[in-house]
């Protein structure tokens, strides 16, 4: 592409423009509006957009059903007879794989939409309600987190609309099989709220997806898949109530054996570990007397059959726990603390280490050596205590918000 067109690439991340709109003031209300943080999913790898001048995207959504306005302005767009054959990217056919159908292009279309918005109620059943008092002032807010499975009706309609907010903030994300019976939902979070008119409202805040796989001979073993809070209202603890509601619908299912997490992120495992250590602080194998003497068997037994947590995770919430009640002023106490996880961390590598020893007996040295590089097993002291700190540095991350002592 040639110098003279470059002004014609602009980062689709900058020219999106997201409102979770309530009323029609917060269409004119830029306090309101929110970012994507990402976009190759919609708009290639590079997340650019090519063909157009002072390019602006906008996608508002009625706060309660999610319906959706799309806008795309600009004040000129590269045309094929006059740059030879190049042409502007099809913004609006890209968007319009991803958004669910019936979206409305013209604003005064969207404002009738939002008056009908007035009365949306949330699909499902209630299944939990909190309230949050934002750290950085303000009132007192309200949320509802309510459970739907694929048979409530009207909810695979409105989660159409849901499911298109994980294209812009979840790496990798994909629309789940909605014909299959076992996926759950948690649709939280639900901002209930009253309007200038006194009426009770809802204003969709974030969401969760939970498959029930099942375990032999006749359990499930519930994986939480996707989970997602809105940006602006990101920091209210709404993540941390949102896991601990699924939490407690499955614990009290007989049927279930643990509660497992798809490849988590590290903010959500950091959330996931402070919901854990939070429960798990309650039970008698966790107290600070029980933690001193190491990792132990009733341990897991103890998280597993008061809060289904499974035993990888058991084991890692031991460690934050131990951490906080170890003494750091204490070396002693503290260097045993250090020996018992780098000694957990270690042992893969030792493993390694045995079974590259049992195949030097076997290999030419050649193929020994070639097998010994990609093994890992000549993991160093080095790595070994860069692993560890970055650990103890997520500990003391969960530790600090467990101090606080709210969600």
């Amino acid at each position: 592409m040639t110098d003279a067109l470059c002004h014609l690439v602009v980062d689709g991340n900058e020219v999106l423009e997201f409102k979770l709109v309530r009323d029609i003031a917060c269409i004119e209300d830029d306090k309101t509006s929110f970012k994507p943080e990402m976009c190759h999913q919609v708009f290639g790898e590079n997340e650019n957009i090519f063909g157009y001048t002072d390019l602006h995207i906008r996608l508002y959504y009625c706060a309660g059903s999610l319906q959706t306005y799309l806008g795309i302005e600009y004040t000129d767009k590269i045309e094929p007879n006059k740059s030879e054959g190049l042409k502007a990217d099809d913004v609006e056919g890209a968007l319009q794989k991803v958004l669910a159908p019936g979206y409305v292009t013209n604003l005064d279309r969207f404002i009738s939409l939002l008056e009908k918005d007035k009365n949306f109620l949330p699909h499902g059943k209630l299944e939990n309600s909190f309230t949050v008092m934002p750290r950085d002032g303000g009132d007192k807010r309200t949320f509802e987190v309510y459970y739907c499975e694929t048979s409530t009706p009207g909810f695979l309609q409105y989660h159409k609309h849901l499911q298109t907010f994980l294209l812009w903030y979840v790496d990798a994300a994909s629309f789940i099989d909605v014909d299959d019976d076992q996926w759950t939902f948690f649709t939280v979070s639900f901002e209930k709220y009253m309007s200038s008119e006194g009426e009770a409202r809802w204003a969709a805040a974030g969401y969760a997806t939970v498959y029930r796989y099942y375990a032999y001979p006749h359990h499930r073993r519930p994986r939480v898949s996707q989970v997602l809070v809105f940006p602006p209202y990101r920091k209210l603890g709404i993540c941390a109530n949102l896991l601990q509601t699924i939490y407690s619908h499955f614990i009290a299912l007989p049927e279930v054996l643990d509660i497992t997490v798809e490849d988590p992120s590290e903010d959500f495992q950091r959330i996931r570990d402070y919901v854990d250590a939070k429960n798990c602080a309650t039970l008698p194998a966790f107290q600070p007397d029980r933690l001193i003497e190491g990792y132990t068997a009733e341990m897991a037994a103890q998280a597993r059959s008061k809060f289904k947590i499974n035993r990888r995770q058991a084991r890692r919430v031991y460690e934050i726990l131990r951490l906080r009640a170890t003494d750091l002023a204490d070396r002693d106490a503290y260097t045993k603390y250090r020996l018992a996880i780098k000694n957990r961390l270690n042992a893969p590598f030792q493993k390694k280490k045995l079974e590259m020893r049992k195949l030097e007996k076997v290999l030419k040295r050649e193929e020994y050596l070639a097998a010994l590089s990609t093994s890992g097993a000549g993991e160093t002291q080095g790595r070994l205590a860069a692993q560890y700190h970055a650990l103890e540095a997520e500990y003391r991350r969960v530790i600090a918000r467990l101090e606080l002592g709210d969600y």
